[in-house]
């Protein structure tokens, strides 16, 4: 099997994973625990608590769209899905290592469990509330969220000083 099909590999499975935790922990929330709509389930006193709510906006509630129209959700689907095809391009081209595919597959499959939840449910399933030191978190979270922003910090990690060395090379 040759590098840039082992990549590609790792890519599909990274987002498979991904993707699949994603839905497997929004099920487990609503069917599992049978936590209602903004019903409350401590997990870790003080640290981690589960609070099923429904975000109709993007990240952290911003942008709240309407609850009625399904044309702003479906913008959102769109707008996944694009950037996910963009994605698999630009590293279909660009290919160098299997943390970069498993960076690109964790956006991916983020991505895509955020955009069944629009599309299912007309909101994304959040349900993650993590609170510290004293400080009241009011934000909701879930794993396609945790798997987006993982994946984005490790695509840094792996493409910042690209410039340096292409120059030096």
């Amino acid at each position: 099997m040759n590098a840039a099909r082992s990549n590609l590999t790792v890519l599909a499975l990274a987002a498979l994973v991904s993707f699949a935790i994603d839905q497997a922990s929004k099920f487990y929330i609503t069917h599992g625990l049978g936590l209602d709509l903004y019903q409350i389930y401590p997990v870790i006193d003080g640290i981690l608590t589960f609070t099923h709510t429904r975000n109709y906006g993007i990240n952290f509630g911003w942008f709240q769209m309407p609850q009625g129209d399904p044309r702003p959700q479906y913008a959102l689907i769109a707008l996944s899905v694009v950037v996910s095809i963009a994605l698999a391009v630009w590293a279909a081209r660009r290919w160098r290592d299997a943390p970069f595919s498993v960076a690109v597959g964790m956006v991916i499959g983020g991505a895509l469990g955020n955009a069944i939840d629009r599309f299912r449910i007309g909101a994304v399933t959040d349900f993650l509330n993590v609170t510290c030191c004293g400080i009241n978190n009011p934000y909701a979270f879930n794993i396609a969220d945790v798997a987006i922003f993982a994946g984005v910090a490790l695509l840094f990690l792996r493409t910042s000083g690209d410039e340096k060395r292409t120059v030096r090379e």
